[in-house]
């Protein structure tokens, strides 16, 4: 495990670099990351590069063996360019260029922005192609599928839908444009979702393929860069740093041909009272990793209070630094940068808190930092070890997408169900892998494939061919809703999956924010919320029925023989307990092992490999956490992780 920080040399004097250099040297930084947002020192001029600083920095680190990722900084052009070139603004819904802030104002297809960054990232990296201390790059910085309404994105987007339709009336016909009389009978008539309306107001086939073209083309900048990348710096590693943004890419096509995944990660510093929420990033850390299916890097780690264009929360409690950078290499993570070294003295990013604050003087948190840095050169033990799952769970981005276009009910997100599942399976200290869902399904024994509301042919059939030869799968509501073009399949629900699932919808009750009451066989009784789907049971066994609404008495829950194995389905949003109680009976069915009694997030995961079995227990709560594990007494402080090496 190695343990870095993301420097930013520009902002500070020269006095400073071999101080800090030194700093992290003695603390055990082993690596940092530079450059993303430094194009203006880099190119001060058109076509006038200095890159002498960054030689100096270079220079400084790799005396003192600390290795580099640098980033191209393309996410922030300089503001000649925005001035010379006022095409290379982004343009917003109104029509307008969108205004100049803080960062990513840049248009991914205008030529002048492209043809500057090409000359930037080639300089770049001819230049430090041999630098021993440049173990990676970074492609921008936290890259998001942009909606660009100006006329090129507009000619990109109807050039897309042309090599993906061949003609205007097979648009026409995929998207039902004889819906309010919207069929196009030219090319020119197709244009973004201009206006202040909500998406929901526009043809939701159009809207989601939108989004599809927004990702691929983001998609198409990302490789135009990799291309410059890897002819200058061969067998140097790429890859690019995401988060959880507004507009989503497609993480699986964005990684497809980068080395790994990286992600910036920032938990909570302030556990909720409400203890139905999930908070934990243990979803979002198996998200990543479940990407490429192997270990990955947080280019991006929790180091302080957050504060920036929202007010400041919570700082970072004791051991949280930290419990949460192991709790990301419990997941796979090979490599935590944490952000930043120092608090930014200037600019938007100022209460973004690093590990040194304002003061300058080394605290509580740094103090932590440094612990961390000693336990990860300890933890030699683990390299070559990686998550091995037999439970995954389907994530889909034009379901994503679709829900986004068009909000089902009150309070309903399309990550919500995965979460609930998720955090089910962890409280039995399971290893859950979220995979795209177009990846393949050898090797596991449960496949949780949550809201599949965008139907793909190739999908539907994997999974029932999965459950026929012995696998269960988890269906839930708002399954089989829309045909791969969005529109409403004119089909009894869940349609395609019927018969996998051995029940149809009846009707269903979108109930928001309300609640409605639920009964399983053995009595237990439960809540369920924002959806109701009432099922009829034709093939399948009734687990749980509602208890109260009109439909009192209808199954919500039920249980499919399917050739060799067992389809699910849930027509409801449960609350944990109810997740917790159907999960168990889905292992025990499904002879998986797990732990049983483990404190709500307490987190338990095993890394394996070359031999070895490594036992990862973490206390994500703010509560000292008593508890016994194979038989072994354990009491673990808020935050506190314990890892252990097993027999294999």
């Amino acid at each position: 495990m190695k343990i870095g920080v993301d420097y930013y040399p520009e902002h500070w004097d020269k006095a400073l670099w071999e101080k800090d250099a030194d700093l992290m040297q003695k603390t055990g930084v082993e690596v940092v990351r530079m450059g993303e947002f430094a194009w203006c020192r880099f190119e001060p001029a058109e076509g006038e590069y200095d890159f002498t600083w960054l030689d100096e920095i270079m220079d400084i680190f790799a005396e003192r063996k600390i290795d580099v990722v640098l980033c191209t900084p393309t996410n922030c052009p300089p503001l000649w360019l925005y001035e010379k070139y006022p095409d290379a603004v982004m343009t917003g819904r109104d029509g307008h260029k969108i205004a100049t802030g803080i960062r990513g104002h840049r248009c991914y297809n205008n030529p002048d922005f492209i043809r500057h960054s090409k000359q930037i990232i080639e300089k770049m990296t001819r230049r430090y192609a041999n630098h021993k201390s440049v173990i990676a790059w970074q492609i921008d910085n936290e890259l998001e599928a942009n909606f660009c309404h100006c006329e090129i994105c507009i000619g990109e987007f109807r050039q897309w839908l042309k090599e993906k339709y061949g003609s205007i009336e097979a648009v026409n016909k995929a998207y039902g444009n004889n819906m309010w009389s919207g069929e196009y009978s030219a090319w020119e008539q197709i244009k973004p979702a201009y206006g202040s309306h909500p998406y929901a107001w526009f043809n939701p086939s159009f809207m989601l393929d939108f989004n599809r073209y927004a990702s691929d083309n983001m998609i198409k900048y990302v490789k135009m860069q990799a291309e410059i990348i890897r002819k200058n710096c061969p067998g140097t590693m790429i890859t690019t740093n995401t988060w959880f943004c507004e507009n989503m890419p497609d993480f699986y096509k964005t990684f497809q041909d980068l080395d790994f995944v990286s992600y910036d990660n920032y938990p909570i510093t302030k556990i909720p009272e409400n203890s139905e929420e999930y908070y934990s990033h243990a979803f979002h850390l198996d998200l990543m990793r479940g990407i490429k299916r192997q270990n990955f890097w947080i280019m991006e780690q929790l180091s302080g209070g957050m504060g920036c264009w929202m007010p400041m929360v919570h700082t970072p409690r004791p051991r949280m630094i930290k419990g949460y950078s192991l709790q990301a290499l419990a997941h796979g993570a090979d490599t935590v940068v944490h952000f930043r070294w120092r608090t930014a003295v200037s600019g938007a990013e100022m209460f973004w808190h690093g590990l040194i604050d304002h003061s300058n003087v080394p605290g509580r948190r740094f103090d932590e930092f440094a612990q961390l840095c000693k336990q990860a050169k300890e933890l030699d033990f683990i390299d070559g070890t990686e998550i091995k799952s037999q439970v995954a769970i389907l994530y889909s981005s034009d379901n994503e997408y679709a829900f986004k276009i068009q909000p089902q009910t009150r309070g309903m997100y399309y990550l919500e169900q995965m979460k609930l599942f998720h955090a089910a399976f962890s409280r039995y200290g399971i290893n859950v892998d979220i995979i795209g869902q177009h990846e393949a399904f050898d090797g596991y024994k449960i496949i949780v494939a949550p809201q599949m509301y965008v139907t793909d042919e190739d999908v539907v059939k994997r999974l029932y061919e999965f459950t026929k030869t012995g696998g269960s799968v988890i269906l839930t509501n708002r399954s089989g809703v829309k045909d791969e073009n969005n529109k409403c399949i004119m089909s009894p629900l869940p349609t395609v999956f019927k018969n996998l699932a051995g029940v149809c919808v009846e009707e269903y009750d979108p109930i928001g924010e309300d609640t409605v009451a639920l009964r399983f066989a053995d009595g237990s009784e439960y809540k369920g919320r924002q959806w109701c789907d009432v099922l009829c049971a034709e093939n399948a066994k009734v687990l749980a029925t509602y208890d109260s609404q009109f439909y009192k008495g209808k199954a919500a829950i039920t249980e499919n023989v399917y050739g060799e194995g067992l389809a699910y389905y849930v027509g409801t949003v449960g609350e944990k307990k109810l997740y917790n109680k159907l999960v168990k009976e889905i292992l025990l069915k499904s002879k998986v092992d797990f732990i049983d009694g483990l404190p709500e997030n307490v987190e338990v995961t095993i890394r394996e490999g070359n031999g070895k079995k490594v036992r990862f227990i973490f206390n994500d709560t703010d509560n000292m956490q008593t508890f016994s594990l194979k038989g072994k007494e354990l009491c673990l402080a808020p935050f506190e992780m314990q890892i252990e090496l097993l027999d294999k």
